[in-house]
């Protein structure tokens, strides 16, 4: 069975879906995951195979300045570059798919994998790393709030943005003419895959988010999907010496976001006054402070006193992974509704919002972080409850079931 994965977006979308893809393959499957160039490595290294995805998402995840809110025109800005970026994602997933697939999952943001789905006549699963499905548990994660408005205003917020416009409404419809398909609206499409209780799978635990009592029967939470370890890295030898010279010093970075410069870091581990590892920035070799380039979640954060993130989707579970308590500084989109999660754990102190940053408030949050054990203790019982679960056989399981025989 050829599987395509479908993977527009940043590295944190990419590296879940490598990893699934890889144990798949251990299991006789074939695998191709489409993604941008940026992440070939990332794909190949896991035993997969690579097919391109024109852009580059990186650039549009960039933040303000930490404490600023992003302006109107910042937001038109982003809508527009984002569309262009999901143009080219639909064309790229297209010419994916002609290079030979039996099945095709799909990450949230890839809905015109669908209509190229129904053109090659195979079937297409959603594959998501957070929850869209609109439900009365959660607010709509893309209006990045972890607000609550209630049952009742959680569901219909929910199926009003789904019913919405969105940035890939005119890439589907560009791919559904081109392929010589009937005009058929994102939302439309959307909403008959819900009645016709289309499998979705979800790629995290339910013992992060409980499953949603008015969730459809063809919802499944999987359990995570872990990216697959590099077995060639190995620890520079700077790092190495970092970590053995003393206490575990707390991790500060933001994945594919640009959040904070090195002065802001700084300044905040000085604050707290604790050591500290951090990525995104270059240069800096202190006493008390090392930045680092790409060094694999799985290795570094269990040797953590706590990890300062922005509560992406594979970092948060990544430090969850880890059993080490996380302070959550979620600037958009998903990000708010996992540190939420973080917290209702027990995992981490209240999340600051990245609109309302400072040192002085992410400093107070690492030393609470750091030395109120409970958070710890919790942080741990969540690690064992992780190690046991098994996010790869539910995924198999549905893919014999929709391409039966293969």
């Amino acid at each position: 069975m050829q599987i395509l994965m479908v993977t527009p977006g940043t590295r944190g979308d990419v590296a879940p879906m490598a990893g699934l893809g890889s144990r798949l393959h251990a299991m006789g499957f074939e695998v191709a995951i489409v993604a941008n160039a940026a992440y070939a490595s990332l794909i190949t290294t896991a035993g997969c195979e690579y097919r391109e995805l024109p852009g580059d998402m990186s650039h549009l995840v960039s933040p303000a300045p930490p404490g600023q809110k992003t302006t109107r025109a910042d937001l038109r800005r982003y809508v527009s570059e984002l569309g262009d970026y999901m143009e080219l994602a639909a064309t790229g997933t297209v010419a994916a798919a002609q290079c030979g697939v039996d099945v095709i999952l799909a990450n949230s943001i890839a809905p015109y994998a669908y209509d190229v789905a129904e053109a090659f006549g195979i079937p297409a699963i959603g594959a998501h790393l957070q929850p869209i499905e609109p439900s009365a548990a959660y607010t709509p994660v893309v209006l990045g709030t972890a607000r609550s408005f209630g049952s009742v205003g959680n569901k219909l917020l929910g199926s009003l943005i789904a019913a919405g416009k969105a940035p890939y409404d005119a890439p589907s419809a560009r791919i559904r003419h081109t392929l010589g398909l009937s005009k058929k609206r994102r939302a439309a499409a959307e909403r008959q895959r819900r009645k016709a209780n289309q499998p979705v799978l979800h790629g995290f635990s339910p013992n992060v988010f409980p499953r949603p009592s008015d969730w459809r029967s063809g919802l499944t939470m999987t359990g995570y999907w872990w990216p697959e370890p590099d077995s060639d890295w190995r620890a520079p030898p700077e790092l190495l010496d970092f970590l053995a010279n003393g206490p575990a010093p707390v991790f500060i970075g933001f994945g594919s976001s640009h959040a904070m410069d090195a002065d802001f870091m700084l300044e905040t581990v000085r604050r707290a006054g604790v050591r500290a590892v951090l990525q995104g920035v270059d240069g800096v070799c202190e006493p008390d402070a090392v930045s680092i380039g790409a060094v694999p979640h799985h290795w570094l954060f269990p040797q953590m006193a706590a990890v300062v993130h922005h509560a992406g989707a594979g970092t948060a579970a990544a430090g969850l992974r880890a059993g080490v308590p996380t302070v959550s500084v979620p600037i958009y989109t998903d990000q708010p509704f996992w540190a939420a999660r973080i917290t209702a754990l027990g995992a981490g102190p209240q999340a600051i919002p990245y609109k309302h940053l400072s040192a002085e408030r992410l400093s107070e949050a690492i030393k609470d972080a750091t030395v109120r054990p409970e958070y710890a203790a919790r942080a741990r019982l969540l690690a064992a409850a992780l190690a046991t679960e098994d996010g790869t056989a539910p995924v198999a399981a549905a893919l014999r079931v929709a391409v039966p025989g293969k």
